[in-house]
């Protein structure tokens, strides 16, 4: 059902498009993403693209493909509590494609720390791990981490691999589970 909301999405192109509303305050991601990332990152840079796209302005494709990114990666974040580990479809698929969880976040670690310059790291529907260069729509998303500088210098500074060492910290493996 997921994957057909995703194609829908993916081959149409609406006449306006909207930033999904955060579920959590600009405050309840830290340590890992302080508010002013959540105020620039969000605020600024995400409905940035929905404003534009809604305007006409810039590239339409580009700023649609924005807005779709940036509506799947800040809705699968959840604040810092407790352990937080993935369960349910979300862990089967991990285990059969790199059998422990530690080893998954090896390999997603390995392909993002690889991405020069913007772009964004993926867990896909099938379980492969994914890149996209840019911005793109992609309808095999199941988890989407943000590889642009503006995610994580602000929190992290030069240390990118701080940002993805951290990340799995406010994943919410039940809006994983329910992509796929």
């Amino acid at each position: 059902m997921r994957e057909h909301i995703d194609l829908v999405e993916a081959s149409t192109k609406p006449s306006k498009l909207e930033t999904t509303p955060l579920p959590y305050g600009e405050k309840d991601l830290e340590p890992v993403m302080g508010a002013e990332t959540i105020d620039y990152h969000y605020e600024h840079l995400a409905k940035g693209y929905a404003r534009r796209y809604n305007a006409g302005e810039g590239n339409a494709d580009f700023n649609r493909a924005g807005s779709f990114l940036h509506n799947k990666f800040f809705p699968q974040l959840r604040p810092v509590k407790g352990a937080n580990r993935p369960r349910g479809a979300v862990l089967a698929l991990i285990e059969e494609h790199f059998k422990t969880y530690e080893d998954f976040r090896e390999s997603v670690k390995e392909v993002f720390m690889s991405i020069q310059g913007s772009g964004w790291c993926y867990l896909s529907t099938s379980g492969e791990i994914k890149t996209i260069a840019n911005h793109a729509v992609r309808t095999d998303i199941a988890l989407l981490i943000d590889a642009w500088e503006h995610a994580w210098a602000l929190d992290h500074q030069w240390d990118k691999e701080a940002y993805i060492d951290n990340i799995w910290k406010i994943i919410d493996w039940n809006v994983v589970n329910e992509r796929l």
